[in-house]
């Protein structure tokens, strides 16, 4: 017997800015909402006013978890300490662990019009912390499509009902990551591992979940309870993301752009970078 998850949880975020002046909203990683693991972050950007983006996310360094950055529009240039550099376009994600530590810029590849997308921190465990960087990076074309009658699902990681695999692995937190869009007057419903934590984000229209009468509208985070199967439902057309994964457990200790477990951690991981040792 399959078990409905409901609403536990609805999370408006705050406006906030980061790199060099970015405007987003700060959804996970807020006074609202600090964490809900294994995510550590979650960042909604977009806007066609350059001067909200333009100066991107200048070099800085990362330890001991992934960050994810998907596009919905626009086009976003990184490069790192390693050698590593990119282009992640308009419906393309990278992930990438950072691990031991890396020293990456993402700067946005244009100069005007629409930049939009997400970027999420994924936790490590404290065996993987240390482990070398590496990167996942797929574009739009590269990555599966689900076709239903009154659905269409761009599966980024995880498994859908139908047997969609997504192309992103990890063996850790076993992610969901899925991009639904929903036609008017329809329900999509579909499968995720008990014990996962699971959020919901509406990027278009308006939603139901569940068995709730509750309308859930654009830019909100919707956090869902534990079970294995969801709904959801719309009457006008509406578009949004599933992202789902398997707690870590561990002591969380943060110091900027470093998460680990302990103080100790955190502040070998500032030595490393400021005596040039980080990457």
């Amino acid at each position: 017997m399959r078990k409905l998850r409901k609403i536990k949880q609805v999370v408006n975020g705050v406006i906030a800015s980061d790199g060099d002046g970015v405007k987003l909203t700060r959804i996970i990683g807020s006074v609202e909402l600090n964490m809900l693991d294994p995510f550590l972050l979650f960042d909604a950007f977009g806007s066609d006013k350059p001067l909200d983006y333009i100066g991107g996310f200048p070099p800085h360094p990362h330890r001991g978890f992934e960050t994810v950055t998907y596009m919905l529009a626009g086009k976003m240039r990184h490069e790192d300490s390693a050698g590593n550099r990119g282009l992640i376009e308009t419906g393309g994600v990278q992930w990438m662990t950072a691990g031991r530590g890396i020293i990456h810029s993402e700067m946005p590849e244009q100069e005007d019009g629409l930049l939009a997308g997400f970027q999420l921190w994924v936790n490590l465990p404290a065996e993987d912390k240390m482990v070398a960087p590496r990167y996942q990076e797929k574009a739009e074309k590269d990555i599966p499509v689900e076709i239903r009658k009154t659905s269409k699902i761009k599966v980024i990681a995880g498994k859908t009902k139908n047997g969609t695999n997504g192309l992103v692995k990890n063996g850790t937190v076993q992610p969901v990551y899925w991009d639904v869009k929903l036609k008017s007057n329809s329900v999509f419903s579909d499968f995720i591992p008990q014990g996962h934590n699971l959020f919901i984000y509406i990027i278009e229209g308006e939603l139901t979940i569940g068995n709730s009468e509750t309308k859930l509208k654009k830019t909100q985070l919707v956090i869902l309870n534990d079970g294995d199967l969801i709904e959801v439902k719309t009457e006008i057309g509406s578009r949004f993301l599933v992202i789902a994964g398997r707690p870590i457990g561990e002591p969380v200790e943060r110091g900027g752009p470093f998460v680990m477990n302990t103080k100790e951690e955190i502040h070998q991981a500032f030595n490393d970078y400021q005596t040039g040792r980080l990457a």
